[in-house]
């Protein structure tokens, strides 16, 4: 290997790119999967404002997005009591803290996700919040701490709020889309964005949500089903009788995979061609090598040198290249998805990277090993076929 350096690392670089680019599809199909599936919690259905139904979703499931609109709360409150739906969770949004959305909402909100306290106590009053745990972890903050919210979903310093929210639990760890939200009432969110009207009616915040719900509107009602049956009745009768429409989280979500699937199979198919192109690099730096020291190798085998020890040299060689370019393919990809993953959690607040499964990676470890395998296979036909007398007369 160290006599032909040039060979050695073209092999190293080529199967090096193929074996990144197949470990990096395989991350990457496996965290956008987990994520569909980890962020859903027990939500069924989306009722939002017409739109897209998939800035729907993203903007009340995953809070990747801008919402479609409001809808009036009385308006999904009558859609809550169908016998069809489990659990009816308002969601109402609009502001945010260092970039953290801040999400109006019942105490049945943190049961979607199965988020249960870790310090602290429930809302019980406006002006209360509740911190997911990524939230907590990344500002420092505590309970007791207060803070001022600012108007909007990204992070500025122009529309700040004058209402303190004050900090009074935080919730346990769960690795889904509640650990990075900031929590509080519904009342909180309405008492913010019209104080002034708010003002003029009781000042008791112990007063029950009904009597500040007339004429109030929330971002997107977040619903669980009874019955499977459900499914096919529900979100129709939503879309086609009413000014709201309905999305399905795992339909919309399952769409977007099959769109940026494309995308990926084609990365794959280019992955698998480089690695065969590898491992005919591989043959070629073997078979050359097998050719140059047909003499060395024949002058081995008048010493006493069986067949398979020869070819055990070679196999050595190329195993040795295959499992540097392995290692070091591994390394790369490590490296690249950390750096490009801090960047999107920068700036979404969200961890999208999940660890690769062990049995993806021994798959493209065996498939690698299986193709150098072929590669020796071919580049040892000259040793099987060797005439020694000839090879050592011929040799000058």
């Amino acid at each position: 290997m160290r006599s032909k350096p040039l060979y050695t690392f073209l092999s190293l670089l080529i199967l090096a790119l193929s074996i990144v680019l197949l470990l990096g599809i395989r991350q990457l199909e496996t965290s956008f999967k987990y994520q569909m599936q980890n962020n859903l919690g027990e939500i069924d259905l989306v009722i939002g404002a017409k739109g897209s139904p998939l800035q729907l979703v993203l903007a009340s499931v995953l809070h990747m997005d801008n919402p479609t609109g409001n809808i009036l709360y009385e308006d999904a409150k009558k859609i809550g009591k169908s016998s069809f739906i489990k659990t009816a969770v308002p969601i109402s949004y609009g502001d945010n803290y260092s970039g953290y959305k801040i999400v109006g909402t019942t105490a049945n909100f943190a049961t979607l996700y199965n988020a249960k306290l870790e310090k602290g106590r429930i809302i019980k009053k406006p002006m209360e919040v509740i911190l997911g745990a990524t939230v907590a972890e990344q500002l420092q903050l505590k309970i007791g701490d207060t803070f001022l919210s600012s108007h909007g979903l990204v992070e500025n310093d122009i529309n700040v709020h004058a209402e303190h929210l004050t900090i009074v639990g935080i919730y346990q760890p769960t690795n889904k889309t509640i650990d990075r939200l900031i929590v509080t009432s519904l009342e909180s969110i309405w008492d913010i964005h019209h104080h002034e009207e708010e003002d003029e009616k009781s000042e008791s915040h112990l007063e029950p949500y009904e009597n500040h719900e007339k004429g109030k509107e929330i971002t997107s009602l977040l619903v669980s089903f009874r019955s499977p049956s459900a499914f096919l009745t529900l979100p129709k009768r939503i879309n086609e009788n009413s000014n709201m429409q309905a999305a399905l989280p795992k339909y919309e979500l399952e769409k977007l995979y099959q769109y940026t699937s494309v995308g990926l199979k084609t990365i794959s198919w280019i992955a698998y061609i480089i690695l065969v192109i590898s491992c005919i690099t591989i043959f070629v730096s073997l078979y050359k090598m097998v050719k140059e020291y047909a003499f060395d190798l024949a002058l081995l085998r008048t010493y006493g040198a069986s067949n398979f020890q020869l070819i055990r040299m070679i196999g050595y060689e190329g195993l040795a290249v295959g499992v540097l370019a392995y290692l070091l393919g591994f390394l790369v990809l490590k490296i690249g998805l950390y750096f490009m993953f801090n960047i999107i959690e920068t700036d979404y607040q969200y961890s999208i990277l999940q660890k690769l499964p062990l049995q993806e990676c021994l798959q493209i470890g065996l498939l690698v090993v299986a193709m150098i395998i072929l590669s020796i296979l071919f580049a040892i036909y000259p040793i099987i076929k060797m005439n020694i007398s000839t090879t050592l007369s011929n040799e000058k």
